[in-house]
């Protein structure tokens, strides 16, 4: 470490000080009295509200009945004389307030009964639960407050089970938003009776159809050895005679509405409490696309987010190039992003705006995390088989199921092969991966997971057409501007990390987690050195070489929630490390021109005298604190800090840099209504600049500024959608020096983008299913010595916009078949940086799906380009502009044991 990291340790330190003594001031007058309340008025409630005990029933063997009464309808219920006589239970109904913690459902099991079936809501603690219920034609509600279906693993899941007895449509289990679980009975020709009762396993549903229900006491009834709730393993199945039980519990959310995310805050934080637009694609909509690249994933659902640079997972957000993607909260690659197969991806998460409070250097456009799946407490089987056109190939196993009896510790594992030709000329492509994961609850309140990855990859490196001279793409679109003979290369991936969370008690954990990461690769490729001649003639170099980039990096949180008074606080108090070492070797030579319009591929491959360029080392420490601050429950603050410190050097001694800055973030929400959420933040990040001034100056890091706002809203439990405006402005950008241009560089450059976007997903209706948005960003030049001011910044479309949207049948005889349809459109777009008159066009691309689903098996058809448009994706410059691939098709079979 540098010796200013001293005074800026000091300085971080007084900062603490200062803020312990705040908090402080804060807390000495505060106290706090919870006031017993009761809310039922039985003259305006729609619906009954009964407080339950959970995990405090002392049955042995079965159930202790009767202990809560048959959960009854509002209109049998004769109206109250005296507030007394509200109460269905035995004892006084406490007011459950804000800051009860939520009580983790960590298990559903469905036990046939002589009487229908009972619904076992497992939890591991003993705590008060809130139950109202409703009933709409034959379907009975009971939504519970102050739970959430989770997993051990802290992954939500759903449950659900078709025609569990006679008289029993379908009975699901679902999280509608942070504090909510939603137990949904259908009967299949009048509304059942539901029976609550209180068990050691935890709350149970006693549901009998009306059928069973009113049939005559006096009728005999074949004999019949009830089933009791298991508090065994989930593994347990029904006696053979009985209807077989549907049971999905997984670790994936389910559906294309995501209510929680972690990339904005590090916590599992609602979206809607969140000031800041971040939007999540779930693993549904990557099945049902049947995309297996990150790009296609992103460019398909994410409106405002491009892509350059060819084939890397390279994006623009919000008008900034962003050159790192997070992996599980970890940085992804040195120079460039990893590249990631979609096989073991959970969910993506795309943070919009600033993130440098919580993950460093970065652009302030945004950043894209990849959550992986994690270990499942069921057994989980799944293969996966896709073909299509263009020789593709790809097959994909995906297993997880617990290795001890009691479910402590527990596996997944995800591969994937793929093998593809392209439309392009001498294009082709093969790559492997593989991701185990093994996860173990040390006990109740400590975890430890461990990933690891591999993946190789070896391309054929394609460079896409040009554009000539006055912006006209005329070369077909398979055309090849390469040596086949030259450009491939290989390249392999290794990530390995462990994740240690231990809870000290209910409101305070600790999370430690570290990852290494190398990626190697050798091989050569070709580029072009100048500008081509004559519209005709392109010059081309060969470059070969290797290239080994590893990352180490360590991260520590501390969460804790506590109270000032009324107030409530959840508090994120951290630190990271990291080092990054870059080596590589180079060396080029020169090939012989190609002619655009008849090139000749034969050609010899050249000598190369390959230098060693060394290797740059990145040595950073982060430290940060986030206070998610609820000052009434409809209105949350959230304010955070960051400090860094970078040091950068290389072993050739060229170049040593030490950087430091402070990033922070204040954001408010408000909530007039509880599905409504008004927001507003603002936000800094920070990237650093290597170089010196012509006074031999350090540079300072490039600063990014943002002011957001926007609505976010609940339409419906399964439907969200959010509504931002924005303005960033980059400061500190590298423009000539006006005394010596040629050699030296001043930092008084400025950019901004301001925009608006909209996104919108979830279920509509049952079955269909919708994930939209559109996108407006202007973002240009406002300060610079060499580019004029207002010039476009490159691979920002003004306007773009997506749709995908499918409906499955859910009932009669084509029950599971669904269809899809989405479209893509993305303005025109700047193709270089100077501005010249080459500009991408803009372009709809239409898609299509057709699926069925039957017992275990999937069967769907994905139509790419439905009405095979000619367009293109992205451009570097003019002469690397990426075609889009014409109208194919692939069919993907898989099946789930």
């Amino acid at each position: 470490m540098k010796n200013s990291w001293l005074y800026s340790g000091f300085q971080l330190w007084l900062l603490l000080s200062i803020s312990g003594c705040l908090s402080a001031l804060v807390v000495m007058p505060a106290s706090a009295q919870v006031k017993s309340e009761n809310n039922v008025d039985s003259r305006t409630s729609s619906n009954l509200t009964t407080l339950l005990k959970v995990g405090r029933g002392n049955a042995k063997g079965g159930l202790r009945r009767n202990n809560y009464p048959i959960i009854r309808q509002l209109s049998e219920v004769e109206p109250p004389i005296t507030n007394a006589q509200l109460l269905l239970v035995q004892s006084p109904t406490p007011q459950i307030t804000p800051t009860s913690e939520i009580v983790p459902i960590t298990s559903v099991k469905a036990n046939p009964t002589a009487q229908g079936v009972e619904i076992i809501l497992q939890t591991p603690q003993g705590t008060q639960l809130q139950v109202r219920n409703r009933s709409t034609g034959n379907n009975f509600i009971a939504d519970i407050s102050g739970g959430q279906l989770r997993l051990p693993s802290d992954e939500a899941f759903t449950f659900r089970s078709e025609k569990p007895s006679a008289g029993i449509t379908e009975i699901t289990v679902t999280n509608i938003d942070a504090n909510t679980v939603r137990v949904t009975v259908v009967g299949e020709k009048a509304l059942p009776t539901v029976e609550l009762f209180d068990d050691d396993a935890g709350l149970v549903f006693g549901i009998t159809s009306a059928t069973i229900a009113t049939q005559p006491p006096q009728q005999p009834q074949t004999p019949q050895t009830q089933e009791k709730p298991s508090s065994e393993t989930p593994q347990e199945k029904p006696a053979a005679q009985d209807e077989p039980i549907e049971l999905v519990v997984t670790g994936e959310q389910d559906g294309y509405n995501v209510q929680n995310a972690t990339t904005a805050t590090r916590t599992d934080t609602p979206l809607r409490d969140i000031p800041q637009s971040i939007q999540v694609i779930p693993n549904q909509v990557i099945k049902d696309q049947g995309v297996n690249r990150l790009q296609d994933a992103v460019r398909n659902n994410a409106p405002g987010v491009s892509q350059y640079f060819g084939q890397n997972q390279n994006f623009v957000i919000r008008g900034f190039r962003q050159d790192f993607n997070l992996i599980n909260g970890f940085r992804s690659g040195v120079r460039a992003p990893a590249d990631v197969d979609l096989a073991n991806i959970e969910r993506i998460e795309v943070l919009r705006g600033p993130a440098s409070v919580l993950f460093g250097q970065l652009q302030p456009g945004g950043v894209i995390n990849t959550v992986t799946k994690q270990p499942l407490s069921e057994p989980y089987y799944n293969v996966n088989f896709t073909g299509g056109q263009f020789s593709f190939y790809r097959s994909e196993l995906d297993l997880s199921e617990p290795l001890t009896d009691d479910g402590n510790l527990r596996y997944r594992l995800n591969t994937a092969y793929q093998n593809n030709g392209s439309f392009r000329d001498f294009v082709s492509e093969q790559r492997f991966s593989v991701a185990p994961v093994l996860q173990w609850n040390i006990s109740k309140n400590t975890t430890l997971t461990v990933d690891f990855s591999y993946t190789y990859n070896d391309p054929q490196l394609d460079y896409g057409v040009l554009a000539l001279s006055d912006g006209s793409l005329v070369l077909p679109i398979n055309r090849a501007l390469f040596y086949p003979s030259l450009d491939r290369y290989t390249e392999e991936q290794y990530q390995a990390s462990y994740r240690f969370e231990h809870k000290f008690s209910d409101n305070w954990q600790l999370r430690n987690g570290l990852s290494f990461s190398n990626t190697s690769s050798s091989g050569g490729y070709t580029y072009v050195e100048n500008d081509f001649r004559d519209d005709r003639f392109l010059d081309r170099l060969y470059a070969d070489g290797v290239s080994i980039a590893q990352s180490y990096q360590m991260q520590t949180d501390l969460i804790g929630k506590f109270a000032t008074g009324s107030i409530q606080h959840q508090l994120l108090v951290g630190f990271d490390l990291s080092r990054t070492t870059d080596y590589f070797t180079f060396g080029t030579a020169l090939l012989p021109t190609i002619d655009i319009f008849n090139p000749n591929y034969n050609v010899t491959r050249p000598n190369v005298q390959i230098e060693n360029y060394g290797t740059t080392f990145t040595d950073t420490l982060g430290i940060y604190i986030q206070d998610q601050i609820d000052i009434t429950e409809n209105l949350h603050l959230l304010v955070g800090g960051r400090f860094d410190f970078i040091d950068q050097y290389d072993t050739l001694g060229t170049f040593s840099q030490a950087d430091q800055a402070f990033s922070p973030r204040v954001g408010i929400v408000y909530q007039p209504i509880k599905p409504i959420s008004l927001y507003a933040s603002y936000s800094q990040s920070f990237n650093p600049v290597i170089g010196r001034s012509r006074t031999q100056e350090i540079f300072e890091p490039e600063r990014g500024n943002q002011y957001e706002v926007g609505i976010k809203a609940d339409i419906s439990n399964k439907l969200s959608a959010t509504l931002a405006a924005f303005q960033i402005t980059k400061s500190n950008v590298l423009t000539s020096d006006p005394v010596d241009p040629i050699n030296f560089s001043i930092q008084i450059g400025e950019q901004r983008s301001r925009g608006v976007e909209f996104t919108i997903g979830g279920e509509i209706l049952p079955g269909w299913n919708i994930i939209a948005g559109y996108a407006y960003t202007d973002a240009r030049v406002t300060e610079d010595n060499d580019i004029p001011v207002g010039e476009l910044l490159q691979n920002v479309p003004k306007n773009a916009a997506n749709l995908w949207t499918t409906y499955e049948l859910q009932s009669g005889d084509y029950k599971g078949l669904g269809f899809g349809f989405g479209l893509v459109f993305v303005g025109e777009q700047q193709g270089d940086f100077p501005n010249s008159n080459f500009q991408v066009p803009s372009y709809v691309r239409a898609d299509a799906a057709l699926f069925y689903r039957r017992d275990n098996w999937r069967v769907g058809i994905n139509v790419n380009n439905l009405f095979d448009t000619e367009y293109y994706e992205t451009a570097s410059r003019r002469t690397l502009v990426y075609p889009g691939a014409p109208f194919n098709v692939q069919a993907t079979i898989s099946y789930e044991f």
